[in-house]
């Protein structure tokens, strides 16, 4: 039988498996040969299980089919799409960081939407903005409100045949968001304390959930913790999508951006063509991942 790991709770795994009338999870252990191996099977795995004990549901991993995408930090297997919270409003948007996931994703190659979430405490309308920036360079912004369901139905139908893993800084409202997609309270909400009124970050373990037949999504705590130190900080400018089509245009191969002359990609910063904010963003994150590389040498 062939299934996909949908939960792992303390080496103990939760495997769906569909036949041609229902689906079934089972709760499998893995063969220690994969201890062996030195590989662990992880959340989205898709295994082959021997079953042993169909009343109770038991069963055995005994291969692991190969992934085609794998994220270290959550470790997270075959996702196919990203959808990268941005709150408009409380806490501000952290587009630093948004570049940094895009750019993880691009690496991953797998596709990234945007949520610009909590839009109606955005009185200024200033998330209009950030929309215009990344929908010109050719993303999909879908602006919401999780509280009041708005924008919902055009995220599931974004989310649809695809293994979806939820990213955004802490408080942009990732559970809420997902609480509305099911209509119902499938993940724990950051608890307040009533002692110190602190939030409590409930989510600890990585989960798919499904929301219908081949569509699944991702409760990844910690993803938006994860550093982009697998790009090395000569290929970043492949990762920025707008910056593809100016890359031949610099005069120098291996050119940085930041302090050769005739480039390509300053070119068409001073044409309008790459927008300011996207430019300075992309230096400071190379500048990050230069000194990162330079540490490692020590």
């Amino acid at each position: 039988m062939q299934g996909i790991i949908i939960e792992n709770i303390s080496n103990l795994y939760r495997v769906k498996v569909n036949d041609d009338k229902s689906s079934k999870i089972y709760e499998a252990t893995a063969r220690g040969k994969f201890k062996k191996d030195e590989i662990i099977p992880i959340v989205g795995d898709i295994v082959k299980i021997d079953v042993i004990e169909e009343e109770n549901k038991k069963a055995v991993i005994n291969e692991i089919e190969e992934r085609k995408v794998y994220v270290k930090r959550p470790k997270l297997a075959n996702i196919t799409q990203i959808v990268f919270v941005v709150s408009s409003k409380n806490p501000k948007p952290d587009l630093l960081m948004l570049d940094k996931q895009l750019a993880f994703a691009e690496w991953l190659r797998i596709k990234a939407i945007i949520v610009l979430n909590k839009t109606d405490l955005d009185k200024e309308k200033q998330f209009k903005e950030i929309k215009n920036i990344y929908e010109n360079i050719g993303y999909k912004v879908i602006e919401t409100e999780a509280k009041n369901k708005k924008g919902i139905q055009d995220l599931k139908k974004e989310l649809k045949n695809n293994v979806n893993a939820f990213s955004g800084n802490s408080g942009v409202g990732k559970s809420t968001l997902i609480n509305a997609i099911f209509d119902k309270d499938v993940t724990l909400e950051g608890e307040i304390s009533k002692r110190n009124k602190r939030g409590k970050n409930t989510t600890t373990a990585i989960k798919l959930y499904e929301i219908d037949e081949n569509t699944f999504i991702a409760d990844t705590p910690g993803f938006s913790t994860f550093d982009i130190s697998e790009i090395e900080s000569k290929e970043l400018d492949k990762y920025f999508k707008e910056f593809k089509e100016y890359i031949s245009n610099c005069e120098f191969v291996g050119c940085t951006h930041i302090k050769e002359e005739n480039c390509g990609i300053k070119e068409a910063l001073q044409e309008g063509k790459i927008t300011k904010e996207r430019y300075d963003r992309f230096c400071k994150i190379y500048q990050e991942l230069k000194q990162k590389e330079e540490r490692k040498k020590w």
